[in-house]
């Protein structure tokens, strides 16, 4: 860490390792803050964006004042975002995606649906405002689908075709959903269940194996074991780099090379379940895989300028709120009849506000939070996670690339 005053501003810089111990400690830190303020845990707030947001308000200062400014050397952030996506795609398996059946099939192509209308929205208010496409697009399907990862990843694109606001932008966006989807998923599952009164199924169709297919084996693991889980996914990350290069050159546009790397993890997973290469252990990678995205999501956030924001946030604003009440309506009036207008078609609306607003983990929050209080629904909980950690991207990454190629480049 070195200090020097430039133009009367003290510059604060930080090299790589520095860095990435800043953002550690700002990721305990957001721990901290979430546990001392409940409202935040209650609402399934990460940690890293309380610590990461936090930071930027302390940046803001700086640069309000003209008192101080940091500079970072951040190396690390690509490679974790790459680490998180491959984690997700291994554990991605088609024994449960087989145990689905129908209704995850129906429920995929709804949530692939809602992603183009997302785009849509996007589109239609930039149309109107002014906003330029990019944004929309960023404030869309990218990053209410996609979570802070896809934001940021799609953001750095965008960075590199003029739009420098890209990564803030994609940020605040998966903000407002991700706070919006905790906040309005368990009220509308309770709503559905109330109304039409319903009541959980006495007997759950799927079998109870599903829980143990990503359970990790009893036997505890060598360290050869270890090694060989993590090779993979550095070697699936190193892959699908190359993958994501190479469609990225077909399409003549940045292809945000964690696609690639999931896809190949994907691959590897379901090849390794039929002729086990190695001993896979989902605990130990899925663990991985969370402290990739929190480091990740630490970093993104402590480097972002918020006041590069202030000219864009009436129209992106906007299209977010748009993006809610959206989600809203056709959750409640549409999507819960497609699914069967039962007691699981209720917690599944619930989960799909999370994910089709926020992420994954917020999906699986708001249909616990209704499962506890009204009793089991053993189908939302095992289609939904699947349908948007993984399976969403087949539908909703196409699209977004087409809307790009259309109103951006």
């Amino acid at each position: 860490m070195t200090f020097e005053m430039i133009d009367g501003m003290s510059n604060i810089n930080l090299d790589p390792t520095m860095t990435l111990a800043f953002a550690s400690v700002l990721l305990v830190f957001g721990f901290f803050v979430k546990d001392k303020i409940k409202i935040l845990d209650r609402y399934c707030i990460p940690a890293p964006v309380i610590g990461g947001f936090i930071f930027m308000i302390i940046t803001w200062i700086g640069h309000s004042t003209n008192s101080f400014e940091f500079v970072f050397d951040n190396i690390f952030q690509s490679t974790f975002m790459l680490a998180f996506f491959t984690t997700v795609g291994l554990g991605a398996s088609l024994t449960i995606l087989k145990k689905g059946g129908k209704l995850l099939i129906i429920y995929w192509l709804i949530a692939g649906v809602i992603s183009l209308f997302q785009n849509s929205i996007g589109i239609a208010v930039a149309k109107i405002t002014g906003l330029p496409p990019a944004y929309a697009l960023l404030s869309s399907s990218i990053s209410m689908i996609g979570g802070h990862g896809a934001a940021l990843s799609y953001g750095n694109e965008f960075v590199k075709l003029g739009f420098e606001n890209g990564p803030l932008v994609g940020a605040a966006a998966a903000t407002f959903g991700l706070i919006s989807a905790v906040i309005i998923g368990g009220p509308l599952g309770r709503r559905l269940i109330v109304k039409n009164n319903l009541k959980p199924p006495a007997e759950e169709i799927i079998d109870s194996s599903i829980t143990e297919i990503n359970v990790s084996n009893k036997e505890e693991l060598t360290s050869l074991d270890i090694i060989k889980n993590v090779m993979v996914i550095i070697v699936c990350m190193a892959v699908g780099s190359m993958v994501s290069k190479g469609v990225g050159h077909i399409i003549k546009f940045g292809f945000p090379s964690y696609v690639g790397a999931m896809f190949i993890a994907v691959i590897v997973r379901n090849l390794n379940e039929k002729f086990k290469f190695y001993n896979f252990d989902f605990a130990l990678v899925d663990g991985i895989g969370t402290v990739m995205l929190n480091l990740f999501l630490s970093l993104a956030l402590m480097t972002l300028k918020l006041w590069e924001l202030s000219g864009l946030v009436g129209a992106v604003l906007l299209v977010v709120l748009l993006q809610v009440v959206f989600m809203i309506l056709v959750a409640y009036f549409i999507v819960f009849r497609l699914l069967g207008s039962n007691y699981d078609a209720a917690v599944m609306c619930a989960g799909l506000c999370g994910h089709g607003l926020g992420a994954t983990p917020s999906a699986i929050v708001n249909m616990t939070a209704v499962n506890e209080k009204y009793g089991m629904s053993r189908k939302a909980m095992m289609i939904v996670p699947i349908v948007g950690a993984f399976l969403v991207d087949i539908i909703y990454q196409p699209g977004v690339l087409w809307f790009i190629s259309k109103f951006v480049k």
